[in-house]
């Protein structure tokens, strides 16, 4: 991890669902780098979860950068609406459209950063042809759809396989890993060469309150 900043990006989805607002607020000075929200649409995983009038309400109170997630069928469809509510970075899933380029370069269109994100079933491969275009590659270490599930652990070695890729090629994409983050994992997924992480239960559901849960985190993590 050398010569790389890597950043929390607390999944807000975990938060007190009726007082998101003060989550937001929360997150603001609480160490926290960007805002993750994510984005369901019951048909391209098996939950609804938000839509951009959402996004536009919370935006207006946070400080931070919105890492917007994108688990829904034809995200282009909706990019333009998620930028204009105030998304900074938008992620898509690379089987969402058959065209990923054109989606890729839609989004960089409308002046955010893409990311590209792999499910556990996706092999690291997949996303090679579109790296030069890409701002990050996001390593799902659940299968998507709810928050809250354990991390599949074994997939570690596509973060290590991803940032092998991205160096060697000498690109300064972010890896990302996204889905069961922990205290006490999350030192394994900054080694293997993640500069992003997500974290939702770890943040939100802790003993701690998210500011104490935040700074262990860090702590864990050597950051």
């Amino acid at each position: 991890m050398q010569g790389r900043r890597v950043k929390i990006a607390p999944s807000i989805l975990s938060a007190d669902l009726t007082r998101l607002g003060d989550a937001v607020r929360i997150l603001n000075d609480s160490g926290a780098d960007m805002v993750h929200l994510d984005v369901m649409d019951g048909n391209f995983v098996p939950n609804i979860t938000f839509g951009p009038a959402f996004c536009r309400e919370l935006k207006a109170v946070s400080k931070i950068p919105f890492d917007t997630h994108l688990m829904i069928t034809h995200p282009a469809k909706y990019a333009k609406d998620f930028v204009e509510a105030g998304s900074d970075w938008l992620t898509f899933h690379i089987e969402s459209e058959a065209e990923p380029r054109d989606t890729i370069k839609l989004f960089r269109d409308l002046g955010v950063k893409v990311g590209m994100a792999l499910n556990p079933c996706n092999p690291v491969s997949d996303i090679e042809p579109f790296l030069p275009e890409l701002d990050m590659v996001v390593i799902m270490t659940v299968n998507p759809g709810f928050g809250g599930q354990k991390c599949m652990t074994e997939h570690f070695s596509k973060v290590a396989e991803a940032r092998q890729l991205v160096d060697r090629l000498g690109f300064a994409t972010d890896i990302e890993v996204d889905g069961g983050i922990n205290e006490n994992n999350v030192a394994d997924v900054v080694r293997a060469g993640a500069t992003v992480f997500v974290a939702g239960s770890a943040v939100f559901r802790g003993k701690r309150g998210p500011a104490g849960e935040i700074a262990a985190l860090k702590r864990a993590a050597g950051i």
